[in-house]
């Protein structure tokens, strides 16, 4: 994967990115699956640290910065939660709280359907509450 002319900075950075990975693990993409299979992974990391970035949030502090703890909640270990989506279903682990006063906002608690919809002309990632299952 070289780098192509009209590449944004960002965009560049995830194909060598990409690139590096895909090498480094010994992957090679020979069919749709496959390359569902990668966007699985990269979206389940991708979801799990907004997440723990959330939680970053309403807490006030980050893992391990205890010097900066100014509350008595802390962090409590993840949950799994599987997620529908339009590569097929994975999971993730979403983090909480020892209060159980934690909501995430990116995938609110019941919902497990994610697809993309349209803002716009901005394409944005929904995730909402599955009824069927």
């Amino acid at each position: 994967m070289a780098k192509r002319k009209n590449d944004s900075p960002e965009k560049a950075a995830m194909r060598e990115m990409m690139q590096s990975y895909l090498k480094e693990n010994g992957v090679s993409i020979k069919s749709g699956e496959d390359v569902n299979s990668i966007m699985r992974n990269m979206m389940s990391v991708l979801l799990e640290g907004v997440l723990d970035e959330e939680l970053d949030e309403e807490l006030g502090y980050s893992r391990y910065d205890y010097r900066n703890k100014a509350t008595d909640n802390s962090r409590n270990g993840h949950s799994p939660k599987t997620m529908h989506t339009s590569y097929g279903d994975m999971e993730i682990e979403i983090p909480r709280d020892r209060k159980g006063k934690f909501e995430p906002q990116l995938i609110r608690k019941y919902h497990n359907n994610c697809h993309t919809g349209y803002g716009g002309e901005n394409h944005l990632y929904v995730c909402e509450r599955d009824d069927n299952g």
